[in-house]
């Protein structure tokens, strides 16, 4: 790829901050264009569209472009630049009814997804799912609650969900104890009982203090060809067979050099960075974030990853992103970087791929790179 362009509390409640985390684009209807933003606590949908600026307010020229007589000016006039009304981009938000709803509850909005019909879509917080229509900004219908009646028996929290690609009436969540459950909305208006679920047994060699917060799913994604569900926890991705529930298919490795490291990761707080992952538009390639801006990808049918870096001194126009390692312990070539050197506040929790192009964009903290594929 080369530069394109240059203590574990889930229910802790936070002032709302006026900042998007989660944003999708939605198919083009009528000529316009829209997204579906989120922040915290509420959903916004916009249009997108340019406006017909003009220039008023002429001191040489009257308002029909035509000179005017120099002897006839006598006050000096500021130009000001005029909208089309018709052409005003507006944002359909539904904070108002939101306050009243799923959207407003005490818990954050950690997913949105659309809906395969285009009608609707779903907004998921902690201990709800949220069914929304478009057209209607003053209900929605609850579709999932993991809520208990007494919260001191909580013991897990819904951390991602997403709609299937092409079948409108199923989705998939995941959890903060490493599952995934599918459901099917024809089923029952209350999807509290999975179609499907999705969990890998734990080895019990492994156990330790942080497998529960290591395991914890940050971010799940269907496929394009909706065959396959692809799941982002703290040290791996993970492909997952919707026709094989006891274990995933394919397990990859993000950085497992942190495994030793995960005392200090949970003392500042790092361990607890939910990352995100994503697919290529074919679903042979799947790309995720982590730490000192490296992002990885690894190729489902050559079994090759890769580790490339986002900054700015190697995202000049046309640059060729060079392949970096980490060494873990002894001797340190020169193109490696020892593990003791990585940067935890330089981090990339956000990527994009195009869907047909070899096409990515990646969010390093207060940046973002976009990357194509290197042309010959």
């Amino acid at each position: 790829f080369q530069s394109h362009e240059p203590e574990f509390d889930y229910l802790k409640s936070l002032e709302i901050e006026e900042k998007i985390n989660k944003i999708r684009w939605l198919p083009q209807h009528n000529a316009a264009y829209f997204l579906l933003s989120t922040n915290d606590k509420t959903v916004k949908l916009w249009k997108v569209s340019e406006r017909d600026k003009r220039p008023e307010g002429y001191n040489l020229k009257d308002e029909d472009g035509r000179l005017r007589d120099p002897s006839m000016i006598t006050t000096l006039r500021v130009s000001t630049v005029a909208c089309s009304p018709q052409a005003h981009s507006w944002a359909l938000s539904p904070t108002d009814t939101a306050r009243r709803g799923a959207a407003a509850a005490p818990y954050h909005i950690n997913s949105i997804s659309v809906n395969s019909d285009y009608e609707t879509y779903m907004s998921a917080d902690d201990l709800r799912i949220n069914l929304w229509n478009f057209e209607i900004t003053n209900q929605s219908f609850n579709i999932v609650d993991i809520k208990p009646a007494n919260m001191e028996e909580l013991t897990e929290v819904i951390t991602a969900a997403e709609f299937h690609p092409h079948h409108c009436n199923a989705f998939v969540y995941s959890s903060s104890k490493g599952t995934i459950r599918l459901c099917d909305m024809r089923a029952a208006a209350l999807c509290d009982r999975h179609a499907k679920f999705f969990e890998e047994p734990e080895d019990p060699s492994n156990r330790s203090f942080f497998s529960e917060i290591i395991s914890s799913i940050s971010d799940v994604k269907f496929s394009h060809s909706g065959r396959y569900i692809l799941t982002r926890d703290y040290l791996t991705v993970k492909v997952w067979d919707l026709n094989m529930e006891n274990r995933p298919m394919e397990t990859y490795q993000v950085h497992d050099y942190l495994r030793s490291k995960l005392c200090s990761l949970y003392e500042n707080d790092c361990i607890f960075d939910k990352f995100e992952c994503v697919w290529n538009g074919s679903d042979s390639v799947i790309m995720t974030g982590s730490y000192n801006n490296f992002f990885r990808m690894f190729d489902r049918n050559t079994k090759r990853d890769v580790t490339l870096e986002a900054s700015r001194e190697n995202s000049k126009p046309r640059a060729v992103l060079k392949p970096r390692k980490v060494c873990v312990g002894g001797k340190r070539r020169k193109d490696e970087i020892s593990v003791d050197s990585l940067d935890f506040s330089k981090k990339i929790l956000h990527t994009a791929w195009h869907p047909t192009e070899n096409i990515i964009a990646v969010a390093a903290t207060n940046n973002l790179y976009i990357f194509q594929d290197k042309v010959n």
